[in-house]
């Protein structure tokens, strides 16, 4: 008995060497750091995940071909682009052929804390020419709630195009009208607290925005974007996707200080874009300054997905409220259709974080030795952007109110090309139609503005290619 007891002892004492040895491993496995390296982005976290970094960066490089009628002096060729711009008024008759770093973005995101989350990006690209740099976004993030809060600088969904990550939408730039309406209280660099949280089929977000960190006014705008998106109906390989998003101008930037006496500084509002690519950054679409109180514009979202085909629709209504007049509050509309189709078999991914669709992940990595081509896809989009209101017939002078911002449609015809879950290539073709009645007077330079009513907008084909790299 005796010498079972000591035998049954030593048995305990080793178990707890052992479990305590274990302990001591595990530990030290949680407090670890590890190091990954997944699609080529450097993760560090700890064994407990409480803490990580990741490192992104995104290269976008775009080249393009614009085709168009020839260039004549300013008395005899009426085609324009912003008002009171002369370098734009100029090179709307010529539109520069050429290449553009469309994004050079570096930063590092992750978590600390287990509940807290984090982004910090800074941006080197530009639209027509490269910039110096800026910030792109810098947040934190409190999750440890159902609905995250969010803080800082960064882009608030504002639409079902927003929602696609930049580095998987279907076209290099977003349809005209959801890129504008992305503008006017969203975008890259806005100031921003909001909520967001999501479930298996829904989705919802609200920010209050000020100005973005480029712009500096003597009072900052006060907005709102608000986003709620739903998956009524989901099935084996397919879904669909509804929504409805809104993006308000509570109150614009002041342009001036706001001295009572002289009747308080102008509240401008401007909608304006470029035809859907930005190698030459001419807007040919512009209403000009509006003197505004405030900016409603929302927007219908449709969205459908079957296996490697999808299909996306959204419609915006634009109501701008004047300031201090009695001239008519003038209102715009745009839309969109567009659709993709992987020939190889891969379908959009739909994200449940942003209710949006982001691009195809090659099944087969492209790799010459083994035969393997990486995702083809496929891409149409028709898109229509109305600025005109109360535009009135050509040769006509504007009526009282009027704006004449201008027509633009856009027919794209695309296809995109996935080496693998980095590297991709997109090439495309755009028909484009502006159809813009001329407001007379010295609306676009002095001296150089066309007769009220002439036809200051153009067609034109352009053909573009992109390379990007992002991790």
């Amino acid at each position: 008995m005796e010498a079972q007891l000591e035998a049954l002892q030593k048995q305990v004492s080793d178990l707890k060497a052992a479990t305590a040895a274990s302990v001591k491993d595990v530990r030290a496995a949680q407090s670890a750091t590890t190091v990954s390296l997944a699609n080529a982005r450097p993760t560090f976290s700890t064994g407990d995940g409480a803490f990580s970094a990741s490192i992104r960066g995104i290269f976008q490089a775009d080249a393009a071909l614009y085709d168009q009628k020839s260039a004549g002096p300013l008395s005899t060729d009426f085609r324009r682009g912003s008002f009171g711009d002369a370098t734009e008024n100029d090179r709307a008759r010529d539109l520069s052929d050429g290449a553009n770093v469309r994004r050079a973005r570096l930063g590092i995101e992750g978590k600390a804390f287990g509940v807290f989350d984090y982004n910090m990006i800074y941006d080197f690209g530009g639209s027509g020419t490269e910039e110096a740099g800026k910030i792109s976004s810098a947040w934190v993030q409190y999750s440890g709630l159902p609905l995250k809060i969010r803080a800082g600088v960064y882009a608030p969904v504002t639409s079902l195009e927003d929602a696609a990550n930049n580095t998987g939408s279907l076209f290099v730039e977003r349809a005209s009208v959801a890129e504008t309406v992305r503008g006017v209280a969203g975008g890259d660099g806005r100031a921003a607290i909001g909520v967001l949280g999501n479930g298996e089929r829904w989705n919802v977000s609200a920010a209050v925005t000020g100005n973005t960190v480029t712009t500096q006014t003597f009072d900052e705008q006060l907005g709102f974007v608000g986003r709620f998106a739903y998956v009524p109906l989901k099935g084996d390989g397919w879904l669909v996707h509804t929504g409805v998003n809104a993006n308000l101008v509570i109150s614009p930037a002041k342009s001036g200080p706001d001295v009572a006496a002289t009747g308080g500084a102008t509240s401008n509002l401007r909608l304006r874009d470029r035809p859907e690519l930005r190698v030459d950054g001419t807007r040919l679409i512009d209403t000009g300054n509006i003197d505004a109180d405030g900016l409603t514009a929302i927007g219908l979202e449709l969205g459908a997905q079957r296996n490697n085909v999808f299909v996306q629709a959204e419609y915006f209504d634009i109501q701008v409220k004047r300031r201090n007049s009695t001239l008519p509050d003038p209102k715009f509309n745009g839309w969109y259709v567009q659709a993709g189709w992987t020939l190889t078999g891969e379908p959009r991914r739909y994200s449940t974080a942003t209710a949006g669709f982001d691009a195809p992940r090659p099944a087969k990595p492209f790799d010459l030795k083994k035969g393997n081509w990486g995702a083809v896809e496929l891409a149409a989009r028709y898109s229509t952007f109305d600025l005109d209101y109360l535009a009135g017939p050509a040769g006509s002078a504007p009526v009282t109110g009027a704006i004449r911002g201008g027509e633009q449609n856009i027919l794209s015809l695309g296809v995109n090309w996935y080496l693998n879950p980095v590297v991709s290539l997109s090439a495309a073709y755009r028909n484009v139609e502006v159809k813009r009645l001329s407001p007379g007077g010295t609306a676009f330079v002095a001296g150089s503005t066309p007769v009220a009513g002439a036809q200051v907008g153009q067609d034109l084909d352009i053909w573009s290619v992109r390379t990007q790299y992002a991790f």
